[in-house]
């Protein structure tokens, strides 16, 4: 690919055209799910029908992503970014403006459409702009726009529904949208090469549908009917393993495919996905267990769930700053290897955790975990495209975030059922100790009964003691069971440290 950059445009505002609608696309994205129990409360759902807010824009952001490459080139950059822009435009202000449950889904559909190109998009665009000796700031600011502001979102989201209305979360993207589509239109030159394309590929387009499709609703609806014990859940997972094989069979063989999988033997690039999914199973997986943690066991509100993440983008911000300078100084690949040991360690860090915690105990994890987040993420993502031949730029970027994108979706079901199937076998092993053999819980329900005695009847205060008790259970199998999933975590991050020195290095 090309420069598609005019030259006489400054490179600081042909970045901030095209990571503008990036940043809020990804923002809007990780803002969602902490809205969704005051959204299912708004519309009378359950949470479980609510989810399909998040299932919704996961297929369609995901399906666009894969195709950004080649409806680029079918369209044009120029039309393809004001057209996809303009969707999310849209679909945001249906999600804003949604009488019921069913049109919030559909504007949610909607802004996935606009929403999955833009990432893709935003890196191969400022890879072809900037110079090769500043690549670094290229993928400094690309990490400000995609992973800083990912990470915003649960604050931004938890200040929102805690203190206005949680329709706000998409009103702000409407003026956001209208600005981009200008700056788009001022700044952004069309390709100078597009490839003739004589054949759409539908048989690959109807396989991606079907494959995300039936993928998103296994992982979204797994743990509601209890995996492989449902049978139209396995009937969903065939139909979800068979279109996938498909898809990659049909995508190698056919002339002009959707995406170009070959490019998964460039070196760079697939251990570059691989250790990007890896930071996205991490971070994102911490970003969907700890709210949840703080909120169903500490008993945090929304916003102070947010808030509690928030150092990680103050530590994440000032890594941004700091890390063009030691790319040119370090071996990329030490820093990468060095990111996720801290990764590591940050997530290990949680395995600490108590129901007596401070807010302030969860300060130094989080700002590790954003060192390590940018530590890891800007060298590799200037790395994993650097290697591939410019007109596969756009490609390769959207199958890169596809990865990334899939394995996030994989991760946060596989943790949440750990999660849920963890207390469960905790509570099994805890329910032993509370036994009337036991001395210690005879005397501790003695006090208790005792406790409630004063201010209702003997049997009532009984039928009390045994509630705390249960209660207490429960929690206390839930933060052991929180405790485990976090441990596993940290362990990606030390396994997949070895194949940061697999990648190539320019060193001149």
């Amino acid at each position: 690919m090309a420069n598609c950059i005019q030259k006489e445009k400054p490179l600081w505002l042909v970045s901030l055209s095209i990571l503008l609608p990036a940043a809020f696309s990804c923002l809007a994205t990780s803002a969602t799910n902490v809205a969704i129990p005051h959204i299912s409360g708004y519309f009378g759902a359950t949470v479980d029908e609510a989810n399909w807010i998040i299932t919704s824009y996961m297929i369609a952001n995901a399906c666009l992503i894969l195709m950004t490459g080649w409806l680029e080139n079918l369209m044009g950059r120029k039309l393809f970014l004001k057209v996809f822009i303009s969707i999310f435009t849209i679909g945001s202000l249906i999600c804003a403006l949604a009488p019921s449950l069913n049109i919030m889904v559909l504007g949610r559909l909607i802004q996935g459409i606009g929403g999955g190109p833009m990432t893709p998009i935003a890196q191969s665009v400022l890879l072809g702009a900037f110079p090769k000796e500043k690549r670094s700031i290229a993928m400094s600011l690309f990490g400000i726009a995609v992973m800083i502001f990912a990470i915003l979102g649960p604050t931004f989201g938890g200040f929102i529904v805690d203190n206005a209305d949680w329709q706000w979360i998409y009103f702000v993207n409407i003026p956001i949208g209208i600005i981009s589509v200008a700056m788009v239109h001022a700044n952004i030159k069309e390709l100078d090469f597009r490839k003739e394309i004589k054949h759409i590929d539908f048989a690959g387009m109807i396989a991606l549908v079907v494959w995300l499709l039936t993928m998103q609703i296994v992982l979204d609806k797994d743990q509601q009917y209890n995996w492989f014990d449902c049978n139209w859940i396995c009937a969903l997972t065939a139909v979800s393993v068979i279109s996938l094989t498909f898809l990659i069979v049909w995508e190698l063989e056919y002339k002009n495919p959707i995406v170009n999988l070959r490019i998964f033997k460039d070196a760079n690039f697939l251990i570059g996905t691989i250790l990007s999914a890896s930071v996205n199973v991490i971070v994102f997986s911490s970003i969907v267990l700890l709210p949840q943690f703080m909120q169903n066991v500490i008993g945090y509100t929304a916003m102070l769930s947010g808030m509690a993440l928030a150092p990680r983008i103050i530590s994440s911000l000032i890594m941004v700053v700091l890390i063009n300078y030691m790319m040119k100084i370090f071996d990329n690949r030490k820093l990468i290897a060095i990111g996720f040991f801290i990764l590591g360690i940050s997530i290990l860090m949680f395995i600490n955790l108590n129901l007596e915690i401070s807010f302030l105990y969860l300060t130094l994890p989080n700002i590790l975990l954003g060192v390590g987040i940018i530590l890891v993420f800007i060298p590799v993502s200037s790395l994993v495209l650097g290697t591939l031949p410019k007109q596969e730029l756009s490609n390769g970027a959207s199958l890169h975030n596809l990865c990334k994108t899939v394995c996030m979706a994989v991760s946060a079901s596989i943790a949440n059922t750990l999660v849920s199937r963890l207390t469960q076998c905790h509570q099994f092993h805890l329910v032993k100790n509370l036994s009337d053999f036991s001395l210690v819980f005879q005397h501790k329900m003695s006090g208790l009964i005792n406790s409630f005695s004063g201010s209702t009847a003997h049997y009532t205060a009984q039928i009390k003691a045994n509630s705390y008790v249960y209660k207490s259970l429960i929690v206390q199998s839930k933060l052991m069971a929180y405790v485990d999933v976090f441990a596993l975590i940290a362990l990606i991050g030390f396994v997949v440290i070895p194949l940061s020195f697999y990648l190539k290095v320019d060193k001149n």
